[in-house]
């Protein structure tokens, strides 16, 4: 069966163009249009479709206020179509903060038809990932509902033992342990030593045992004087089984300290002895860096905002996004965040409590310059992984850094870009690394393949991602 779809925009040739262009996939089918934010709502709430694409700016409700009905009243996937003009990128950032899946720029009237193709390609991607995405969910809310059930649902009552049968299978309990088994003799009920191994076993034979003298009851310590562990009991209600239930991101494996793994740490203190530190230039000797994709400015809005703004340490990103669209979003998180938060230029020195965006369309990386500050270079350089600005490419970049402690963090999108290049740190001892669970990730893909990888040293929900940031760097 094929996923529903409604196309919303005010032109009738981009509907004509998005519809045509979503249906070449038989997998998606358009059952509705409509033409403005407010027929939008009214359509979501009477049709139920999978997905909606929505356009942006429209007459009468524009996609932002529509868009905020919907993820309140009737929660799914939208994909945002978007000008590239400054207003229609700007309200396209404040949409992705809202709720919405993703964004894709809308083709013009003018636009050749290789530019429609490549669109349609982006945009039958998206909806695929949103429909995955949401499906997955679906089986996590599932699984979690199903275990709380299962806790909370009454153990059967025991079967009612009439009185006479009653007596007799209390008196078996008592001489065998056993209900139903014939009465043991008199020598066949004398207990052995290895009978009773939760006795103290006394020279001389077993003896009652006794009460030691000035031990307090319930101090935790046998006669010999060692103290002895009490073992935890079992929740006594439906509550607290149901506590215990909650689903908790697949751990991650430990990877044995060996001399070999923690060598690349000795090493870098070694250099670093002897050599300037970061702060004697720049203030710093901590650097953060994080890498996203789809669902990535909700995620960094919710992490920057975290932060305040004596933070020790620059912080770096790339967020898979179009030129242009980055310079808005650095905007907004700035407007969001006690932080500093640009978009990088090239020669830009970092500076702690500084936020630095990757622009869209070319690779960051970060050097090393003269008198120990640090600075963000740009490059044109092919796209790796399919992206450019690419993660990779800038955690590969914080490798020959050994003056700085590292903190590596991947936060929710599609693929694998960063994953690589965060082995590599792990491999050479970087500080910390860490990955956004599922349970928050928008997408589960660059996180995961991160994790897969052994080289991740924390999964934590979005919202202790942050937090950790300002604990961890000092």
């Amino acid at each position: 069966m094929s996923y529903r779809v409604m196309v919303v925009d005010d032109s009738g040739f981009m509907r004509k163009i998005i519809s045509d262009l979503i249906e070449l996939d038989s997998a998606f089918q358009v059952v509705a249009t409509a033409i403005n934010g407010r027929e939008a709502i009214d359509k979501v709430t009477e049709l139920k479709p999978d997905l909606v694409t929505m356009d942006v700016e429209m007459p009468e409700m524009n996609g932002l206020e529509s868009l905020k009905v919907i993820m309140k009243d009737h929660p799914l996937p939208v994909i945002m179509l978007s000008g590239v003009n400054e207003e229609g990128m700007r309200e396209t950032i404040m949409a992705l903060e809202l709720g919405a899946f993703d964004f894709i720029r809308k083709p013009l009237a003018s636009t050749s038809s290789y530019d429609i193709e490549q669109v349609g390609r982006e945009l039958r991607e998206q909806m695929k990932a949103a429909m995955l995405a949401k499906e997955r969910r679906e089986m996590r809310q599932a699984a979690l509902e199903a275990k709380l059930q299962e806790a909370l649902t009454p153990m059967p009552d025991l079967p009612v033992i009439p009185a006479s049968r009653k007596q007799k299978f209390d008196l078996d309990q008592q001489t065998t342990g056993k209900p139903g088994a014939t009465k043991p003799s008199k020598r066949d009920a004398e207990p052995t030593a290895s009978q009773h191994t939760d006795r103290p076993l006394i020279a001389g034979g077993l003896k009652k045992q006794e009460k030691p003298q000035g031990v307090a009851k319930g101090s935790g310590v046998t006669t010999d004087g060692q103290k002895t562990v009490k073992k935890p009991s079992l929740p006594t209600a439906p509550v607290a089984a149901a506590k215990e239930t909650v689903v908790k991101p697949e751990p991650v494996k430990k990877v044995k300290e060996t001399k070999a793994r923690k060598q690349p740490v000795q090493e870098q203190a070694k250099e670093d002895q002897g050599r300037p530190r970061s702060r004697s230039r720049t203030g710093f000797t901590d650097l953060v860096a994080i890498g996203t994709s789809t669902g990535g400015p909700k995620a960094l809005k919710a992490v920057l905002e975290q932060l305040p703004a004596d933070f020790p340490a620059p912080i770096v990103i790339v967020q898979h996004m179009p030129p242009n669209f980055t310079k808005s979003l650095a905007q907004r998180l700035n407007s969001l965040s006690a932080l500093n938060v640009v978009e990088a230029e090239e020669g830009m020195e970092l500076l702690p409590g500084s936020a630095y965006v990757a622009p869209g369309g070319l690779h960051l990386t970060v050097a090393a310059s003269a008198g120990g500050s640090y600075q963000a270079t740009l490059s044109g350089l092919e796209p790796c992984n399919g992206h450019r600005p690419s993660v990779d490419v800038m955690f590969e970049s914080l490798v020959p850094l050994q003056g700085l402690k590292k903190h590596i963090v991947l936060l929710t999108g599609m693929g694998s870009d960063g994953a690589r290049s965060m082995k590599r740190l792990y491999d050479a001892g970087v500080t910390s690394t860490i990955a956004e669970s599922e349970e928050s990730c928008v997408v589960y893909g660059m996180p995961r393949s991160a994790i897969e990888m052994g080289c991740v040293s924390q999964i934590l929900p979005l919202e202790q991602i942050g937090p950790k940031l300002v604990q961890i760097v000092k």
